[in-house]
């Protein structure tokens, strides 16, 4: 069986969550060439001052995606993801072969504005195409890695059953154990 992967619009949104490794303590858009590595795979063109739009941008998509595993999102990053997605328009464009209708970041944005803006079209689509729910942030505090659920019944919690699903498991063994 081959490996299954994010549905391609997803692929950024995921991408720009797991920038950070919270086990490892390393922060990708932090690191010297971190940010341009990941502007560069974005195909959008970030300077340093876009860092702290950027970070929040992914922890409130972070928040979004550990909502699609039952983890109340706070209101307060829900306003804030809709006020950086509120500044950052789209529009709709029309194929004029085939009529098909897709969002695209508005003209004229730039830097973390353009980013948002590709996100934002990026949740639209798979939103409408039922793919949205199924990116999730795992569900371990230590990790909180986005990945896309495969699983049929879309009720996976964690990124890896054999590392974070496996450990959460223990403990709750090792507490049940102790528990007379």
């Amino acid at each position: 069986m081959g490996e299954r992967t994010t549905p391609s619009g997803l692929v950024l949104v995921e991408t720009l969550i797991n920038t950070i490794d919270l086990e490892a303590g390393r922060d990708a858009l932090a690191a010297p060439d971190g940010l341009d590595a990941f502007a560069r795979d974005a195909s959008v063109a970030l300077a340093p001052d876009d860092v702290p739009t950027v970070t929040r941008l992914r922890e409130a998509l972070r928040a979004a995606c550990a909502a699609h595993t039952g983890r109340a999102m706070p209101a307060r990053t829900a306003a804030e993801l809709a006020d950086l997605f509120a500044d950052a328009p789209l529009v709709l464009r029309v194929d004029g072969a085939t009529g098909a209708a897709r969002l695209h970041p508005a003209a004229g944005l730039s830097g973390a504005r353009a980013l948002t803006a590709c996100v934002a079209a990026a949740v639209a689509a798979a939103e409408a195409d039922g793919t949205w729910q199924r990116l999730k942030a795992c569900e371990a505090e230590s990790c909180r890695w986005a990945y896309y659920d495969h699983s049929p019944a879309g009720r996976r919690r964690w990124c890896s059953m054999q590392l974070c699903g496996a450990r959460s498991k223990m403990r709750a063994y090792r507490a049940k154990r102790r528990t007379p």
